[in-house]
């Protein structure tokens, strides 16, 4: 996949695992989660058990708000989760369930991503040899990197919007995700009834690898951080008046402060043509990511390549003629999509 191919590092094939799979079920999710809070382990031989600990948590937690945490009918392993949420069951029952049911596919599947593996792998399965999975140089380096911080959130996001996306069932093609502005979050609906799915910034940033859009330069979700992240519409807020749904996802990228709103940013000046070509690339990236921003972006743009193309060229269109001025800054990182 272009994702990771045209910046092979560690982080953007962890981001891979976790924006581009087909998941049947949540347990990647639950798994990305567990594993980050394993990245301490002095033994880098992680017993089943004690994965089990945090696996089933993160499950327990989710089931207790979305029952729908799989494709299929019914899962015994669910079930015991679902069991123990009602306190019908013992923590050590769900313990022992969960390393005898919870993992039969989710560790062979964990690495593959559109029907085949990945290069880099961040653990070993060594259930037969010994009992558990060995967690590899690459995780511990990973663990390092400086947008290590934003995984668990970005990770989270994902899973909310699959959730949200499994939830709405045969209503698929109904599904459509918008942007509330002044809470920065993402949800469906309307505003009378509307169901907050989950944080924008956390929704968007994997797919621009921490990277302002503009500039290429680091930006963070964590609200304690120094550059975190500002939520922009690509094309100004000022046309909501001259195109339809301007608080689409189709239009919405995130930007360092410089870049949005700096002595040189953007304000309501219109992105270079370049620039356009890239937001095609980043939602091309949301078509390859399935529920519910495939589906959303096939509604707001287009339901194949070139009708999506030639729906940001009428709109740039629009803009162009509108606001005149055009805007470009200058490369501030490394060019990662």
């Amino acid at each position: 996949m272009e994702f990771y191919k045209v910046e092979p590092t560690l982080d953007n094939y962890w981001r891979a695992i976790v924006l581009f799979g087909r998941n049947v079920a949540s347990y990647k999710f639950a798994l990305a989660k567990s594993l980050y809070e394993l990245n301490t382990v002095s033994n880098d031989l992680v017993k089943m058990e004690q994965l089990a600990v945090p696996f089933s948590y993160h499950l327990c937690e989710h089931l207790k708000l979305e029952p729908k945490q799989i494709t299929s009918k019914s899962s015994r392993f669910l079930t015991a989760c679902k069991d123990f949420n009602a306190n019908e069951l013992s923590h050590d029952e769900l313990i022992k369930q969960t390393v005898k049911l919870g993992f039969a596919n989710v560790i062979d599947a964990f690495h593959v991503v559109n029907n085949a593996e990945i290069k880099e792998r961040f653990f070993i399965d060594e259930r037969k040899l010994n009992g558990g999975i060995r967690i590899t140089d690459n995780f511990f380096k990973l663990a390092e990197h400086e947008q290590f911080i934003n995984f668990e959130q970005e990770t989270e996001a994902r899973w909310k919007l699959v959730e949200h996306g499994w939830k709405m069932g045969v209503a698929r093609n109904l599904i459509t995700v918008e942007y509330d502005q002044e809470l920065k979050t993402l949800f469906s609906g309307s505003r009378e009834r509307r169901v907050d799915i989950t944080s924008c910034r956390d929704s968007l940033n994997g797919y621009q690898k921490g990277r302002c859009f503009y500039c290429y330069s680091p930006i963070n979700i964590s609200s304690d951080t120094d550059n975190l992240a500002d939520v922009d519409h690509f094309l100004p807020w000022t046309l909501n008046e001259k195109m339809a749904n301007v608080n689409g996802v189709w239009n919405l990228v995130l930007s360092c402060k410089d870049c949005n709103r700096g002595v040189n940013g953007k304000f309501a000046r219109v992105p270079t043509i370049e620039l356009l070509s890239r937001l095609h690339k980043r939602n091309e990236y949301f078509i390859n990511s399935y529920l519910p921003l495939r589906e959303t972006l096939i509604q707001q743009t287009g339901n194949n390549e070139l009708k999506r193309k030639q729906f940001l060229q009428q709109n740039y269109s629009i803009a162009k003629s509108t606001l005149i001025h055009e805007w470009q800054p200058e490369i501030k990182g490394i060019i990662t999509f």
